[in-house]
């Protein structure tokens, strides 16, 4: 007996790892990128936080004061999820881990220049479920790790208009654990006999397929910031997009006990109560085909473009409203390479171009502090017939509030609440099946995906 299909499950998992972002951005794009940021709804592109965050957020934006800025922190974000399934109505929880997403930013400014650096989180998180899932077949776990690093200058054309950008530095990690099913594992090749046909039922894991990899990329931060009259701001930022290639992914198999035995007369000519995993054991050592294998993907961060409206009209206040444009649809296509004899092949991804609308307000007191409020839309970047449990896509909406608070020194806090709040989504807990359509891979739907989640984050910031 042969597992000749082991090796599409090695494919397979390749394949879903490259699928990337599934958690509570556009796709798996994060954008809780400083407190204050975070409060005002993302909206800050046009009237930049008075913090060097701005340097992700608008890196021709000038710091308001000359001298030296700090900004560091992180957002904690929960994120619960369900499926239900059609047949049984059972509910199944997702299993994803508290994840803490770091932003550093240091900034100076003299004169009409000021140059600076950040560390940020622009993709990322994880997509998690149990063992009893059915959709761990497709993906159990898929977890995408990503920090830019952004050296920056910005110049000070006049008193209204400035110019800025730098280079952004990125690494990423992935991982994706996958069961396998034996139930459609050959086991007599040559009568076309599956594991499924002796009686195996569907759903029965025999293996669990781990898949890690990293890789460094490059790309281009670049904004331009201005006032149109004392009372109104324009901005407007492009961050390029950066693909990762992952060269030299590893691949590895780890043999799961069913506890199942064969029946008497079965076609492999077993003994009555022959153990199964006896006979799969030999796929997992030497050149058996779920051994360690090398294999090569590519990932595209897709490129993104930001554009917003301030107005400081009233006393003490700002609003402001932001446009964002994602291009997700660069992820056409999933090119996944095996160094090994397994088969390349080229998978149809089909993503949407996505948009969002931002909105913030931030009312400043007279003694330094300063209370916040947002709202943000976002557009499901995935088409219905990809909504699966390595991407739970679906849109969302976002609803912020927070403050800041001066310390003394020229020290202060911001706080953030968040809350995401989605109107769930159809898909399916079934790998899509080769050269079918995407009507007919939407048909595959089986229950509905549901998502939410809370973000809190702090930032210490500090000026001198």
């Amino acid at each position: 007996m042969t597992l000749h299909r082991a090796s599409r499950y090695a494919l397979t998992l390749a394949a879903l790892l490259g699928a990337p972002y599934a958690a509570h951005g556009q796709a798996f794009g994060l954008n809780e990128i400083g407190s204050c940021a975070l409060a005002r709804g993302f909206a800050v592109t046009s009237a930049p936080c008075a913090d060097p965050s701005s340097i992700y957020w608008n890196p021709g934006a000038m710091p308001g004061a000359q001298g030296l800025s700090f900004l560091g922190g992180g957002a904690v974000i929960k994120i619960d999820g369900d499926f239900t399934r059609d047949t049984s109505f059972r509910v199944y929880k997702s299993d994803v881990p508290t994840a803490f997403v770091p932003h550093v930013f240091l900034n100076y400014r003299a004169g009409n220049l000021a140059y600076g650096i950040g560390l940020y989180v622009p993709y990322g998180l994880t997509s998690q479920w149990g063992d009893d899932f059915p959709g761990r077949f497709a993906a159990k776990k898929a977890s995408l790790q990503t920090i830019y690093v952004q050296p920056n200058i910005s110049y000070q054309i006049n008193p209204d208009w400035s110019i800025g950008g730098g280079p952004v530095i990125g690494h990423s990690s992935i991982e994706l654990v996958q069961a396998i099913d034996l139930s459609g594992q050959l086991a007599v090749p040559a009568a076309g006999l599956t594991f499924g046909n002796l009686g195996i039922p569907k759903y029965t894991e025999f293996a669990r397929a781990t898949l890690k990899g990293s890789a460094m990329a490059y790309g281009v931060n670049l904004g331009v910031h201005g006032r149109l009259s004392p009372e109104w701001q324009v901005g407007l930022r492009f961050l390029s997009q950066v693909t990762f290639s992952y060269d030299d992914a590893d691949a590895t198999f780890v043999q799961m006990p069913t506890g199942l035995t064969l029946a008497a007369g079965n076609p492999l000519g077993a003994p009555a109560n022959t153990s199964v995993d006896a006979i799969v054991a030999s796929q997992f050592t030497g050149s058996g085909a779920l051994t360690t294998q090398k294999v090569a993907t590519e990932i595209q961060h897709p490129a993104q473009v930001q554009a917003g409206l301030a107005y400081t009209g009233f006393a003490n206040t700002t609003l402001s409203a932001d446009f964002a444009y994602v291009g997700w649809k660069s992820f056409k296509q999933l090119p996944v390479n095996f160094k090994g004899t397994a088969p390349s092949r080229v998978l149809q991804e089909d993503y949407n171009n996505t948009s969002s609308l931002r909105l913030g307000i931030e009312r400043r007191m007279t003694n330094g502090a300063a209370l916040r409020g947002g709202f943000a839309a976002a557009a499901s970047a995935a088409p219905a017939e990809t909504v699966t449990p390595l991407l739970p896509e679906m849109d969302r909406q976002l609803g912020m509030i927070g403050g800041y608070l001066p310390l003394g020194g020229g020290l202060g806090v911001d706080a953030t609440y968040a809350h995401i709040f989605t109107g769930g989504s159809r898909g399916r807990v079934d790998e899509r099946p080769a050269n079918i359509t995407a009507t007919q891979a939407l048909a595959l739907s089986s229950g509905a995906y549901t998502l939410n989640a809370n973000i809190v984050s702090f930032s210490l910031k500090y000026s001198y």
